[in-house]
């Protein structure tokens, strides 16, 4: 089996799931703890880092509860997926101009959080995939 293979079985797919959560938790609480801080290093309005950082939370609370099922949800794996390419969106156009005054170091933790979030975006994606195909076999 190799290593994508791995990730994407059922139990590789629920560490997926368990890192996404675990990852989301921990930007999450970076924003809402540091906010100030952060709006200072980064350029990005304490206003977004406040408002996107207790949307995380939500996102973390459906990841965290699919890591936990035996065989996630089709729909709401899938709305794992949705959501983490409109985070990818979101990060990249702020990167690249939608943010006013973005630092460097702010274009940079956007950036990171683009590709992490769309590694496991791939992932999910490719669990969702082998999970259609098992069903329909």
């Amino acid at each position: 089996m190799s290593f994508i293979d791995s990730l994407t079985s059922p139990a590789g797919l629920r560490r997926v799931l368990a890192f996404d959560a675990l990852s989301g938790a921990a930007t999450g609480a970076l924003q809402l703890g540091l906010t100030a801080l952060l709006a200072q290093w980064l350029g990005l309005s304490e206003a977004l880092l406040q408002v996107s950082g207790v949307a995380i939370f939500a996102f973390v609370a459906l990841a965290g509860w699919l890591a936990l099922q035996a065989e996630p949800p089709r729909a709401a794996l899938a709305a794992i997926v949705v959501g983490n390419l409109a985070w990818v969106l979101g990060c990249v156009a702020l990167a690249f101009g939608g943010a006013p005054g973005v630092t460097a170091l702010g274009v940079a933790y956007l950036l990171f959080q683009a590709v992490v979030v769309f590694i496991l975006a791939e992932l999910q994606w490719m669990g969702l995939r082998r999970q259609r195909l098992a069903f329909a076999a």
